[in-house]
């Protein structure tokens, strides 16, 4: 059963996209992690879907309720830690945790029955007494996860719950949060692979703003890969490792590679259709009196999953990025030109403009001359008549 679903969300700032057409749906009880680099989209995604943020396009519906249109019900099954806990520092635990209950509108008979509950889930009991300002990262974030999971949401949305914390409380908050799965939906962010990897039995993996990948880590490796590599170590000449390995129709290719070991060949073999001849290899290299010094499976990391996808969509974006900067350098082109233009014609209409003004200056005043010239002319003519 779908407890989240994401249709076509896309959030624009200006002319940058932060997030473009991204959707998926989300299982009950399972642990999703959103991947990608610092950029990605990751926290934006986040923020629309607890309703931080509104959407530019599409919609989240939060176990049948839709986040825009009836936010308060939606918000009611989501439990949210920001990538900075929302702690006040000169509150104590306690007094804390009985304010978000307040918040969250936990009917006063239950209250305190939560507050011990998540305190003891979270492992903050021992401090509930200490100004959170005093405690360190570690346990600010169980206080800030305890105000997360408090009122039982069927939803709880952790953004870089992992940042900032030493090895020992990282693997204190990886066991926490597989604890809080079994219970409730968990959808993490992260930057960390590892982290993911262990926690999570979903991933989706965010580049660009875009959603460029959605399986379990084991679907991830399928999708990658088109074949397993097998790396064998023998007591053999290439030779004879060679004639043994024509009589095997999967594999498809083997390479020589440096062996440590004296009279050892050390190659690497890829099969066809994810095929595992370690078994058969093993009969044939025994039928043959070939002794086998080491095998071992290769399959694609997460780490080498992340790269190959986000690399591909990097390149993909940044053709489209060029492309884009063609016609804007275009674009800017004809501009400078129709604005070069326009002055030229502005400047062109000064200049027609000054003469006309100059030559109809000019009429007027040899106008006005000679008008006075025939006045003069008449009063002369008048004073002569007199005589």
């Amino acid at each position: 059963m779908a407890i989240v679903e994401v249709n076509h969300l896309t959030k624009r700032y200006g002319k940058h996209t932060a997030v473009e057409g991204i959707s998926f749906t989300v299982e009950d009880k399972q642990i999703y992690g959103f991947l990608g680099p610092n950029g990605a989209g990751k926290s934006t995604t986040m923020n629309i879907m607890t309703g931080y943020l509104a959407p530019t396009e599409g919609e989240v519906t939060i176990n049948g309720y839709d986040m825009m249109r009836e936010p308060e019900k939606a918000k009611q099954h989501i439990g949210y830690l920001p990538e900075v806990p929302p702690v006040y520092p000169d509150m104590t635990v306690l007094e804390y945790l009985r304010f978000a209950a307040e918040l969250k509108r936990i009917p006063k008979t239950e209250r305190n029955e939560q507050i011990l509950n998540v305190m003891e889930l979270t492992q903050v009991s021992e401090v509930a007494g200490r100004l959170i300002k005093n405690l360190s990262k570690g346990y600010r974030q169980r206080v800030g996860l305890a105000q997360a999971i408090l009122g039982e949401p069927d939803v709880i949305i952790l953004d870089e719950p992992m940042v900032g914390l030493d090895p020992r409380q990282i693997i204190e908050m990886r066991d926490l949060i597989k604890d809080l799965g079994k219970r409730h939906t968990v959808i993490l962010s992260s930057h960390i692979l590892s982290e993911v990897n262990a926690v999570c039995d979903r991933i989706m993996i965010i580049s660009g703003g875009k959603l460029i990948a959605s399986d379990s880590p084991e679907g991830l490796q399928d999708r990658i890969q088109s074949s397993y590599v097998l790396e064998a170590t023998v007591k053999a000449s290439m030779e004879q490792l060679q004639s043994v390995l024509d009589t095997m129709e999967t594999v498809v290719q083997m390479e020589g590679k440096q062996s440590h070991m004296s009279d050892c060949v050390t190659v690497l073999i890829r099969t066809k259709d994810n095929a595992d001849i370690r078994e058969e290899l093993s009969m044939k290299l025994y039928e043959n009196r070939l002794p086998i010094m080491g095998m071992n499976l290769q399959e694609h990391s997460l780490e080498d999953i992340f790269l190959e996808l986000t690399e591909k969509d990097e390149e993909v974006s940044g053709a489209e990025e060029k492309a884009c900067g063609k016609v804007d350098r275009a674009e800017k082109i004809e501009d400078i030109k129709s604005k070069e233009s326009n002055e030229d014609m502005a400047v062109g209409t000064g200049k027609a403009e000054e003469a006309e003004s100059k030559e109809s200056g000019e009429t007027v005043a040899a106008g006005i001359e000679k008008a006075e010239e025939n006045r003069n002319r008449e009063e002369e003519n008048e004073h002569e008549g007199d005589l």
